[in-house]
């Protein structure tokens, strides 16, 4: 994608808890458009990352631009740029949809007609219209973390601020929840997301940073990531006839790194395996291959993030 002129910037960010830096040295930027995905293990310094760069804390060095206005804790212009959507729920279970909305509207300073007409908006974007009037008591959880996802996008902020919003919630709400996000980047918001699903990272990311013992170890489009760690793909032929000879003539194709013959077909590791392909089935089948079924296993970010942090994203 085309990255615009970033929404935010943080710069050289550092806190230090006692003899622990929590956070030491991390810089990163969102642009408009762009969803941002930070990603790491648990106590590598996400949450603290996310409370600077929201202006809840206050970090020992580094800055923080949101806007092209610069933030800390006590900064209002650049704080109300900032839609912030935690982990845990804000809601006022005894108030409704529509109430709780619009509570936290006239804290945001909107009233009136504008604030009824946004609240009608944000209603549509999280799927809960039919809902609105219903106590928030009584909403399953998918549903609450739909609403909290509202609140922060009620004064139509520059930059979200997502933390693991889809921690607990059943299916149908979590692809309400993705589907959500997509359309909000689509239409030019900058997005900063956190999650342990990586599945979820590689729907949503168009750049994913990862980070551990407080700093950005690894950061790039899915792409870029792999290529970093040097991951391949992975070709399995379940197949029987001469492998060997097949082997052999595989080997001699561009972009195959590495051939094994290995019981009932072979197994090769490639560069472009999507590419490759067609090429390889006809020149094995030259050789007298008989191919019963192909595997493909190109790398995902879950590889990525095991081979950089030494654990997996669920297990973190």
């Amino acid at each position: 994608m085309e990255i615009n002129a970033p929404v935010l910037e943080a710069r050289q960010l550092r806190k230090v808890f006692g003899d622990r830096a929590a956070v030491d040295g991390v810089s990163l930027a969102v642009a408009a458009g762009e969803t941002y995905g930070l990603l790491g293990p648990n106590g590598a310094g996400k949450t603290t990352t996310i409370s600077i760069i929201a202006g809840l804390l206050r970090g020992d060095s580094g800055e923080v631009t949101v806007a092209g206005a610069p933030l800390d804790t006590k900064s209002v212009a650049a704080k109300a740029a900032i839609g912030l959507v935690p982990q845990d729920l804000a809601l006022y279970p005894d108030l409704t949809a529509r109430e709780n909305l619009r509570f936290f509207g006239r804290l945001y300073g909107l009233a009136g007609e504008k604030l009824a007409a946004r609240i009608q908006e944000v209603l549509e974007i999280i799927e809960l219209p039919e809902r609105a009037d219903d106590r928030t008591s009584t909403y399953s959880g998918g549903m609450k973390r739909r609403l909290n996802i509202g609140i922060g996008l009620l004064h139509q902020p520059k930059l979200l601020i997502l933390d693991e919003p889809t921690v607990g919630v059943d299916p149908q709400s979590r692809h309400a929840i993705l589907a959500s996000v997509e359309r909000l980047s689509q239409e030019g918001l900058a997005v900063l997301y956190t999650t342990h699903y990586m599945e979820e990272a590689e729907r949503l990311c168009d750049r994913v940073g990862i980070i551990d013992h407080g700093r950005i170890i690894a950061e790039g489009t899915r792409a870029e990531l792999v290529a970093l760690v040097g991951q391949r793909d992975r070709i399995r032929l379940k197949a029987d006839g001469h492998l060997s000879e097949a082997a052999t003539a595989a080997e001699k194709l561009e972009g195959v790194e590495e051939v094994t013959v290995e019981s009932g077909g072979l197994h090769l590791i490639v560069s472009n395996a999507r590419a490759l392909l067609p090429r390889l089935l006809a020149i094995v089948g030259e050789s007298g291959l008989g191919v019963d079924s192909v595997e493909v296993r190109e790398p995902d970010l879950e590889t990525v993030f095991l081979h950089l942090t030494g654990r997996a994203l669920r297990d973190a």
